[in-house]
């Protein structure tokens, strides 16, 4: 399975992606090209910026991606 299938298969059963998760789970580090290419395919992908705080405290932003119908 390439990582353009893995993507959207977890956006498709999850609902949406972050980075974090895209790494952790299947070692993805570039999840932002592979969003890329799925939107380049014809895929209707919204992105959303979320505010978090890390495990030291620290504010942190990022993306998360959400495959619309």
């Amino acid at each position: 399975m390439t990582q353009k299938e893995m993507v959207l298969r977890h956006m498709t059963e999850m609902g949406s992606i972050s980075s974090f998760e895209a790494f952790s789970e299947y070692g993805i580090t570039r999840l932002a090209a592979r969003i890329h290419d799925l939107r380049e395919d014809g895929y209707n992908i919204k992105s959303s910026v979320h505010d978090a705080r890390n495990r030291y405290g620290k504010k942190v932003r990022f993306e998360r991606y959400t495959l619309e119908a």
